[in-house]
């Protein structure tokens, strides 16, 4: 492995550890505080609406430091999407995350975090959010008939 390489894959870790103990500490990682910030005509919880606020800004304050360079710092350029059209798979897509996630309380990003704690739940999620991603690979893949 190259200098170059470790050095990437070392800040890449570090960058999702922090990401995970944020999730952790936000409390990302319980389905009930996550179901009660969507329950927005029962019992409420409006407290991620703060780590959500807290996020643009820790983001923001990222755009702005490497606004004024060419490239990252552990790549040659950065990547930018070229697709700016909205289309039935991007948002049949959206809709089922959305689905998922006021349905388990979990979306991808928490639940690959709650593993480490052995909750069934959260394995389960993962599972199943697993076969979901095979199987629009396959279906991706395989020839459509008219």
């Amino acid at each position: 492995m190259s200098r170059a390489h470790a050095s990437a894959t070392a800040a890449a870790f570090v960058a999702g550890a922090v990401f995970a103990i944020g999730l952790v500490l936000a409390g990302m990682t319980q389905p009930t505080k996550v179901l009660a910030f969507l329950d927005v005509g029962g019992a409420w919880d409006p407290t991620l609406a703060f780590v959500m606020g807290g996020a643009v800004l820790a983001h923001l304050a990222g755009l702005r430091l490497v606004a004024g360079r060419g490239a990252p710092l552990f790549a040659d350029a950065f990547a930018r999407p070229t697709r700016t059209d909205l289309d039935l798979r991007l948002l049949a897509g959206a809709a089922i995350f959305g689905v998922g996630w006021g349905l388990a309380g979990y979306c991808p990003g928490p639940a690959l975090t709650s593993l480490g704690s052995g909750g069934t739940d959260a394995l389960v999620f993962v599972g199943a959010a697993t076969v979901g991603m095979l199987l629009e690979r396959a279906a991706r893949r395989s020839p459509v008939s008219p």
